[in-house]
């Protein structure tokens, strides 16, 4: 296995990690309209991914700057082809970090009000965009001999990229709501729950209409292994949410996303952003990728970096990992 093979894996890696844990938390910030009643419901939401959410974006950075450094070409033509996209999600997460550390910064109702509509949106427009961007990178876009992007932002809303980006936006939104069943009580876990199974069901019938699209389009016994985990998963999470068995149904649908983004990866290599218009132009991991020598400094940097990262966040979610309701507030909610 070559170093840019390795390091496409790792990209892979990232993108899993990343998709599984702010997954969720898009979905928390989603269902502070969907599910949340009041304003103290809408804290116990916040509150649930108040101490990790800005740890789980560090996946994301990873992920980019893994990207940039091993694969300079596909950084390139994905960011200056997507750049409208990208550049509306990176908006999107700046907003959403914002609202969160300010929402509570003074007692006013319309200040706080307008804070959590921008945790709604901010929450459900990157949901939703990333699941078309990747829709598009594995399904291929209109790429020049020069390996330059030369298509328009309306040939990235194709049927399939917009399938995409329906299937993350109501998969987060299931994990989010099942997530938020294992981290409260009371009434709130109940209706989430609830919730979870209306969700969960449309994004059985979007992810297995998605999926096979992809296995027919470019899948093989592979790809095909991890659509059968991804959709098995997912169905065994809703009977666990049913049973009421939280900590089951979180772990599968956490499964089911990281299947999933599986897939996808396995049905894109070699390629790292395939060209509709000519195979020959396709991006690989050999004619994107950066010189042995960087690769080899950025393994060993991985090697040391990493799971320092991971055992801090994992203390992290260890050390906050109770449950919470409206009568946890620390003060009278507004």
């Amino acid at each position: 296995m070559e170093l840019h093979d390795v390091w496409f894996v790792l990209i892979a890696v990232l993108w899993i990690g990343y998709f599984f844990l702010e997954g969720f938390d898009f979905g928390v910030g989603i269902l502070t309209k969907l599910l949340a009643r009041d304003r103290p419901e809408r804290r116990v939401l916040i509150n649930t991914v108040g101490p990790v959410w800005d740890g789980n974006e560090v996946w994301l950075l990873s992920a980019g700057g893994a990207t940039f450094a091993a694969f300079p070409e596909w950084y390139a033509t994905l960011f200056s082809g997507f750049y409208l996209p990208l550049l509306l999600i990176l908006v999107c997460l700046i907003v959403r970090g914002v609202a969160f550390e300010y929402r509570a910064k003074r007692p006013e109702e319309n200040w706080q009000r307008n804070w959590e509509h921008a945790i709604f949106w901010t929450s459900l427009l990157p949901a939703f965009l990333w699941g078309v961007a990747f829709g598009n990178i594995v399904h291929g876009v209109k790429i020049d001999q020069d390996f330059e992007y030369v298509g328009t932002v309306g040939d990235l809303l194709n049927p399939y990229a917009l399938l995409g980006g329906l299937v993350t936006l109501t998969l987060f939104t299931f994990h989010g709501a099942v997530f938020t069943a294992l981290k409260t009580v009371g009434d709130i876990r109940r209706r989430a729950r609830k919730l979870a199974t209306k969700v969960g069901l449309l994004t059985a019938v979007l992810a297995l209409v998605f999926l096979l699209w992809t296995q027919i389009d470019s899948g093989d016994g592979k790809s095909l292994v991890a659509l059968v985990v991804a959709v098995a998963a997912l169905v065994v999470a809703l009977v666990a949410n049913q049973a009421g068995r939280e900590g089951w149904s979180f772990a599968l649908s956490g499964l089911t996303i990281v299947a999933a983004v599986t897939m996808l990866f396995l049905t894109l290599f070699p390629n790292v952003m395939p060209s509709s218009l000519n195979a020959d132009w396709n991006l690989t991991v050999t004619n994107a990728s950066s010189s042995p020598y960087t690769l080899k400094i950025m393994t060993w940097c991985a090697a040391i970096a990493t799971p320092v990262v991971m055992v801090y966040q994992a203390w992290t979610y260890w050390v906050f990992r109770k449950r919470i309701g409206t009568q946890h507030l620390a003060e009278p909610a507004h």
